[in-house]
């Protein structure tokens, strides 16, 4: 056989039709005689039409491409329908070699070729009767299904060899046919987490009964059998619910993806590594970043940054131009806020180094907008004015959070002297107030662990704006519902625990969990560092024993005890008072 490129640059092969040629015939169309081009498109569309014959009126039609032009496009439109994906291998190779020839003679067909080709990417539908209803589902058990995907990828490189413009053309076109989020694990797939979590809550409670059930009756039996060998699960990988189920298993292929991009004999090669980095940026900016609390599709960008560490830099610059360009709409500049303190909250392969230089640019930045709105006009609490600089307040915090322990990490004077220079002070004391609109859980232990190390104490506000919190008391049929708005941005963190099943096993070891405060943590949270501490206080701290300082009123446990844990629902997370929804 042919080689593909050998295979598109031969002549057709002549043929021979009773009733003249396919030439022949179109110059009769043009002269107004439509009988032989009527019977032509009737034979082109019979449903039985068979493999030879797709192949002799391809012979013909690719040596008269350039008949074929735009008055022509309902005749080019039949042969765009012909089945020739799942035929003969002789089919597949011919139509291949004619819609190289139709795109190079005629590029007013790219579109309609395009089209077509990322159709076969949609599995065919079929009919499934369920309870004498008939459903129309797509059919996902084409044993085939890998070996079309391969040849409509050879299609598409075959049109894109001829047509260097094909990519343009072709984003816009995927973008129309991406397939519905209820189908299956080969589309896009939409799910709440909290519906994954209650879901996976659900199963494990289930699967606990069954097993207490079961071990009075068994264990005798299998005593035996499970000595020396571990039981398994069979169902252990599997996402209860099924769109995460879905959801999971397109991960786990997205990663495999980008790694085998990404690393060519197991080296990391730079050039495919920033080749695709600019692309899924693109993808991010488009789709990503303007999803609210997406959970779980953006950690492609998690997963390509931790290769090098050039990547994670690059995408942080990316984020802070966006929160801090006026010109961008203020949601996306908040949410680029909340990537930006997630990321160096979450990523283990963000380097303290990294982290600090981060914290100053958005420090400083913060800064000067109080310089510039703090005795002006809008100097006043409001999230429609100010929105962008509370979200960046809340990153500093939620990193400062997460990465304080590194900060102060080997040399405690120094790490709280570039503490103190970032004048949290002012920041928190500013009449913009962004104690009152961060997320409460943040606030919280920010304010523990900024106290602790005498940096500047919060709880004086908190309280006053505890106060000064309104009910909102809404009606329903329970009753009256009394509720209080504790997420005043809508805030979420795009980078908080991952949770689908399988894929979950690439990005654990680069992840930062939050680790659960025990009692003797919120004890030593509540005893503040002594300014002046000498160097032997210095080493007792690095080993964990905080040194005393009687003198120092304690903070009362409701000022901040409360929200120092993790719920359940969110293990390797701070206390969130918001569920975010995922992509």
């Amino acid at each position: 056989m042919l080689g593909a490129d050998e295979f598109i640059s031969s002549p057709p092969r002549k043929t021979v039709r009773f009733g003249g040629t396919l030439t022949e015939i179109l110059l009769k169309y043009e002269k107004g005689d439509t009988t032989d081009f009527e019977l032509l498109k009737h034979q082109l569309s019979d449903p039985d039409i068979k493999d030879a014959q797709i192949i002799n009126w391809l012979h013909e039609f690719r040596a008269s491409v350039a008949y074929l032009t735009k008055e022509l496009e309902q005749l080019v439109s039949i042969l765009l329908k012909l089945p020739w994906l799942r035929r003969s291998r002789e089919v597949v190779e011919e139509y291949l070699g004619f819609l190289g020839n139709l795109v190079s003679a005629q590029t007013v067909h790219l579109r309609p070729c395009l089209r077509m080709i990322v159709s076969q990417f949609v599995p065919p539908r079929i009919t499934i009767r369920e309870d004498d209803v008939d459903i129309s589902d797509s059919d996902d058990d084409d044993e085939n299904v890998s070996e079309n995907f391969d040849t409509c990828h050879r299609a598409l490189q075959t049109v894109a060899r001829y047509v260097p413009s094909t990519p343009q053309f072709l984003m816009p076109i995927l973008v129309e046919f991406f397939p519905f989020i209820n189908k299956s694990e080969r589309t896009l797939v939409s799910t709440p987490q909290q519906d994954i979590e209650d879901a996976e809550e659900t199963a494990n409670n289930c699967a606990s009964e069954e097993k207490s059930t079961e071990e009075g009756l068994f264990d005798m039996e299998e005593d035996e059998d499970r000595k020396g060998n571990k039981v398994v699960s069979p169902s252990i990988e599997r996402m209860a619910h099924p769109l995460a189920e879905r959801l999971d298993i397109l991960m786990t292929i997205l990663f495999s993806y980008i790694k085998d991009v990404c690393h060519v004999d197991g080296k990391l090669d730079i050039s495919n590594t920033k080749d695709l980095y600019r692309d899924l940026v693109s993808v991010f900016d488009k789709l990503i970043l303007p999803t609210h609390a997406s959970c779980h599709v953006q950690y492609f960008m998690f997963y390509i940054c931790s290769f090098k560490l050039g990547l994670a830099e690059a995408f942080l610059d990316h984020l802070w131009k966006k929160l801090q360009d006026p010109n961008n709409p203020s949601v996306i500049r908040q949410t680029a806020g909340s990537y930006i303190g997630s990321f160096l909250a979450r990523a283990k392969f963000i380097p303290i180094v990294t982290v600090k230089a981060c914290l100053d640019l958005l420090v400083n930045w913060l800064h000067k907008y109080i310089d510039n709105q703090d005795t002006g006009a809008n100097a006043y609490c409001d999230v429609a004015l100010h929105g962008p600089f509370y979200s960046t307040c809340q990153a500093v915090f939620y990193t400062l959070i997460f990465r304080h322990k590194q900060l102060l990490d080997g040399n405690l004077r120094k790490g709280l002297s570039y503490l103190q220079s970032l004048n949290f002070e002012r920041i928190v004391m500013c009449q913009l107030n962004p104690l009152k609109i961060c997320i409460p859980s943040v606030v919280n232990l920010f304010a523990a662990i900024t106290r602790k190390y005498q940096l500047v104490f919060c709880y004086t506000i908190i309280e006053r704006n505890n106060r000064q919190f309104i009910p909102v008391v809404r009606s329903g049929t329970g009753g009256d519902l009394v509720q209080t708005c504790t997420n005043p941005l809508d805030s979420f963190f795009p980078f908080d625990p991952y949770i689908l099943k399988r894929s979950k096993k690439t990005i654990d070891p680069m992840y930062q969990f939050w680790e659960e405060l025990s009692a003797e943590d919120l004890e030593n949270l509540k005893k503040p560092i002594k300014k002046g501490t000498s160097e032997d206080e210095d080493d007792d701290f690095l080993k964990g024993e905080t040194p005393q300082n009687d003198g120092v009123v304690e903070i009362a446990p409701n000022s901040y005890e409360s929200n120092t844990r993790s719920p359940v629902s969110s293990i390797g997370s701070p206390a969130d008072c918001y569920v975010p929804y995922p992509l």
